[in-house]
């Protein structure tokens, strides 16, 4: 067992210690196969050599000999059986994690979506109500699968990416740890066929294992983890000994069928920050609820509730001009930068003596507040 294994077993064994609430450490990697899940059971090893009740609830081996020797000798909870559209499908069982109520148990793969009928949607939801419950977690989770980076990884990848983890669920962990290996060295372990099956090692080299493709992800995890001590450092170091953040708004419309980019964009702000945010809607009188469009009004809905599972307090104001209305509610929480889209402007728009964008940046210049334009890859002209 390595020096840095011990002392990740144990400093993590302080943390638990210190609370009667669970604590959370994830393991987070650029892709499948770097090796998150078998430093998670070396973890568990290492900490059951110091008499302490670790239970592996869900382990996902994917048939690879390296992690199914790792775990002798670590308790492993039987997986629930459940019978699915005809089939019988194996679960999580955290009702009998809960029963059992372990000091530490052992969750791979994080954003797993639960077979329907489950206690929780979610795979995270169960880490969560594990957590409150007083259960320690440890868990993996790949970096495409973080909510507000969900559009950078699918114009990496050209795969779109339907399993997702809220940006609220790293940023209350106790420890995030990136598992970080090189790009050759990873596709080596591809080839040699340590990470999926030989048939398979082709495809996943003519698609998802590409260089450029593996770079940019392996970018993304070193600088999630990095934000992940910044955070830190804001929410422990005294507010006297550091630059002090003010609040962020972001400013969202019925019209705008972006708005998730924008919505991601600034929840990467405030978890650099760690700044109180506020996403923000202005209804004017012809988007009341008897007037909108039912669809644009179901598209505001789902906005509202990627930010809020973000972690954004969702402000809706009602009034007539929306720039006064965004910068005087910017004011009252003393925000000092409001997010918006990008706009796109057709001529006559321009020409117009008052139109949104410059009374908004008449206004925000008089309150001293930035903005921050976000590119909304909308193409409908204002």
């Amino acid at each position: 067992m390595s020096t840095q294994i011990r002392s990740s077993a144990l400093q993590f064994l302080n943390l638990i210690r210190e609370s009667k609430k669970g604590k959370l450490k994830i393991y987070i990697g650029m892709a499948a196969g770097v090796g998150k899940t078998y430093r998670m059971l070396l973890e568990a090893k290492e900490l059951l050599t110091n008499n302490i009740d670790v239970v592996a609830g869900y382990i996902e081996t994917h048939g690879r000999k390296e992690t199914i020797k790792l775990l002798d000798g670590i308790p492993v909870l039987e997986r629930k059986k459940v019978f699915y559209k005809g089939k019988q499908l194996e679960e999580f069982d955290l009702e009998s994690v809960l029963l059992q109520n372990p000091e530490i148990v052992l969750v791979d793969e994080l954003a797993h979506t639960n077979i329907p009928g489950s206690a929780n949607q979610k795979r995270w939801q169960d880490v969560l109500q594990l957590i409150d419950s007083g259960i320690s977690v440890i868990t993996t989770v790949n970096i495409q699968h973080i909510e507000s980076l969900n559009e950078q990884v699918e114009k990496i990848t050209g795969i779109k990416i339907s399993e997702r983890v809220p940006d609220t669920i790293i940023h209350q962990a106790d420890e995030v740890v990136n598992i970080d290996l090189t790009i050759e060295d990873l596709i080596d372990r591809l080839k040699e066929g340590k990470i999926y099956d030989p048939t398979k090692v082709t495809t996943a080299l003519d698609n998802f294992f590409q260089n450029d493709k593996l770079l940019l992800l392996r970018d993304l995890a070193l600088k999630e983890v990095s934000h992940q001590v910044e955070r830190k450092i804001i929410s422990q170091i005294p507010i006297g000994n550091r630059q002090k953040m003010e609040a962020i708004v972001t400013a969202i419309s019925s019209n705008y069928h972006s708005a998730k980019r924008v919505i991601r964009k600034s929840s990467r702000i405030v978890s650099i920050y760690n700044s109180k945010w506020y996403t923000v809607y202005v209804q004017t009188p012809k988007e009341e609820p008897l007037k909108i469009d039912p669809k644009v009004q179901r598209q505001l809905i789902n906005n509202f509730k990627l930010a809020t599972e973000l972690g954004s307090e969702v402000v809706e104001i009602k009034g007539i001009e929306v720039a006064k209305e965004l910068v005087k509610f910017a004011v009252s929480v003393e925000a000092s930068l409001i997010v918006i889209g990008k706009p796109s402007f057709s001529i006559l728009y321009r020409l117009r003596i008052k139109n949104f964008f410059r009374e908004l940046t008449n206004l925000t210049n008089k309150e001293n507040i930035d903005l921050f334009l976000i590119a909304s890859n909308d193409d409908n002209k204002k």
